[in-house]
């Protein structure tokens, strides 16, 4: 059956005046949390005299690219609007006047942007449309042309545009084969680079345009690398205790590269080597995560000028400190104390500098300066909307799991609230395998802290940014060790005395949802109550709904990292094990998700109804792998927050009085 709370006029009133005892002052209202990004994934344009960025209307349908002169960053110059669901995936200029966008779609909000496969380009005039790529006969070539029967990403463009961008191919009659085009933008000519038979693999291309590298995962699930010998490939073999090599940019002007390694499958190394894997020289190491130069990279020839640990709050080495461009990113730090920056795009000559600033609790800004007079002007605000001045610390710690490895855990600390004996949200990440909580700018954890609440999130085994020996400790140990990893980090928590034991509750997303379950089974006590968002709840079900069994390598996916026991799988999926759980639970899903399937959602309740358990649900026809549209959104917010503070908020002795 359905279990309903009562909900007397206090319980309500406390609700939208004091949640967990915030002054009405203070609470930030839900909608804030629940409005649509308007502009997102800014690019500059060669000459530095336009940026474009993709738009989106609050009702979440509709999507486009928008042009704008850098001059007068107020008003698009020309507005280009995708079909009705529809939104740009990503967005490269091919010249100072031309732009190539890949079309996709949006998965729910807390799903990935999916490429239809489509590739289009545009003046940014919006004039001259054409269709380069996809299942359509349209566009200049469609009468010789007709048809791709084949799925199409951007792979990059050249060091210095010229017009083109390489495309990278994958035919639906040989799926096992990727392909990889120059195209000509204008024209849609296109031209063969390479080839390799895998499927869906990324190419390392050199200024020169020459496809040096081939990696990714094969259908096998096996992360594979090829070096161009030739006209064919060769297997890259592991290096000793080098594993996961990574292929990032040829180094101009000779036959070395930068790469990255995880060392013994923990931690990470930025390398510069020769191709061959010779002349190795360490740029950057960590010992605890993998290392990157995302966002520290000088204008053309590219290279990296800096690199920081993808955990913890990101900490800046600069390869040579006294380099222009090194003094040019510390002295942008200074002006932003607390902040990350983040280099997006040059213009070709160096003159101009688009860059972002965001931290824990700026969700970020995109500026430009002038690097000859350091004149820099604002463009946009992600949310400007959002104080950054209101919202929570995240503050990354590390701990010991039972076993002794050392894990990762982000607090968002309550603003203005003692940092001790606080009512505490356990909040696990999707994915799981490879995805990551971080140090920056987290919506539901600063909806959280806003009503009061610590949050606690866990980067445990299985989640990227550690090494992929880090990933693979995570696979079959989905309903063991990861939840383990999950209770490990509450029970220390509690013992820093962060976290009121009474009072904590677990609500997750996706796999989030599915360790929300299984945490409360694992560890019955611990938690006051339990929250999953279009979750997961039968391990079985994922090999015959959802769409990641509709592939080859998603079906190695499976059995790789879930495993294919049914024995093993009912043991740790929660639609069997509902009658240990003993808190009471909301579940909350898309009617449409593609990913996690209502049927995951239908088959909870019913194991619920069956063992007679408390629940509450709140689904939503037409909504995904996660909500879209704000007014669903928000809804799901307020009552997130009034379930939370039933349980172990403020509202909790008032409500429990009354039953």
């Amino acid at each position: 059956m359905k279990y309903r709370f009562a909900r007397p006029l206090l319980a309500a009133l406390c609700l939208a005046a004091c949640a967990t005892g915030v002054a009405a002052a203070d609470l930030i209202p839900a909608a804030d949390f629940a409005r649509r990004l308007p502009l997102t994934m800014p690019r500059l344009s060669p000459d530095g005299k336009h940026f474009s960025v993709v738009y989106h209307d609050p009702d979440g349908k509709s999507h486009g690219v928008a042009i704008y002169l850098v001059e007068k960053p107020t008003q698009p110059v020309a507005l280009i609007r995708m079909p009705p669901y529809e939104l740009p995936a990503e967005i490269v200029w091919a010249s100072a006047t031309r732009l190539v966008v890949a079309r996709g779609k949006q998965d729910g909000s807390i799903g990935n942007t999916s490429y239809t496969g489509e590739i289009m380009a545009v003046d940014i005039d919006g004039k001259n449309p054409d269709y380069l790529y996809g299942y359509e006969a349209v566009g200049k070539r469609s009468a010789t042309r007709q048809t791709d029967s084949g799925w199409g990403e951007i792979e990059g463009t050249p060091a210095q545009s010229n017009g083109h961008f390489y495309l990278r191919a994958t035919s639906w009659s040989d799926k096992d084969r990727s392909t990889l085009y120059d195209v000509d933008a204008t024209s849609s000519t296109r031209k063969q680079m390479a080839d390799i038979g895998i499927g869906d693999m990324s190419f390392m291309i050199s200024p020169d345009g020459v496809a040096k590298f081939s990696f990714g995962t094969d259908t096998n699930f096996t992360y594979v690398v090829f070096h161009r010998e030739g006209s064919g490939w060769a297997k890259v073999p592991e290096n000793g205790d080098l594993q996961r090599f990574v292929p990032i940019a040829s180094v101009a002007g000779s036959n070395r590269i930068y790469a990255r390694y995880s060392p013994n499958g923990m931690g990470g190394e930025f390398v510069e080597q020769d191709e061959d894997g010779g002349n190795r020289r360490v740029v950057s190491k960590d010992d605890f995560s993998l290392v990157t130069s995302n966002g520290l990279w000088t204008p053309v020839p590219l290279r990296p000028f800096g690199t920081y640990a993808e955990s913890g709050i990101p900490k800046v080495t600069y390869v040579d400190p006294q380099e222009t461009i090194s003094k040019l990113h510390r002295a942008l730090s200074l002006k932003f104390p607390g902040s990350f920056v983040n280099f997006i795009d040059f213009s070709e000559d160096g003159s101009q500098l688009m860059f972002g600033v965001s931290s824990d609790r700026d969700p970020g800004r995109y500026m430009l300066i002038d690097t000859k007079t350091y004149k820099a002007s604002s463009l946009f605000a992600i949310a400007p909307w959002i104080d950054p001045e209101k919202m929570a610390e995240r503050r990354p710690l590390r701990f010991k799991a039972s076993d002794g490895t050392e894990l990762e855990a982000i607090l968002t600390f309550p603003k203005g609230k003692p940092e001790t004996n606080l009512p505490m949200v356990l909040v696990p990440h999707g994915g799981p395998i490879g995805i990551k909580d971080d140090w920056f700018y987290d919506e539901d954890a600063q909806f959280l802290a806003n009503r009061g609440y610590l949050v606690l999130q866990v980067n445990y085994r299985g989640s990227g940014g550690r090494g992929n020996g880090f990933e693979e400790a995570g696979y079959l140990n989905w309903g063991t060790r990861v939840q383990e990893d999950l209770i490990d980090g509450v029970k220390w928590a509690i013992a820093q005395s962060y976290a009121d034991p009474k009072r904590i509750c677990v609500y997750g997303a996706s796999f989030g949802g599915y360790s929300a379950m299984m945490t409360t089974i694992r560890e019955p006590g611990m938690f006051k109550c339990a929250v999953g968002y279009a979750g997961l709840y039968d391990l079985a079900m994922m090999y015959s709904k959802g769409d990641i069994k509709s592939t080859k390598t998603g079906r190695s996916y499976l059995t790789t990292v879930v495993g294919h026991d049914d024995a093993d799988l009912a043991a740790n999926s929660p639609d069997h094990l509902a009658d240990k759980i003993t808190v009471p639970v909301l579940l909350v899903h898309g009617e449409d998700d593609e990913r996690v399937p209502f049927a995951q959602f239908k088959a909870m309740r019913a194991a619920m109804d069956a063992a007679h358990k408390p629940y509450e649900v709140l689904t939503k026809s037409g909504e995904k792998h996660g909500f879209v549209k704000p007014e669903n959104i928000e809804e799901f917010y307020n009552k997130l927050q009034a379930f939370l503070d039933r349980n172990i908020g403020s509202g909790q002795q008032a409500t429990a009085s009354t039953q």
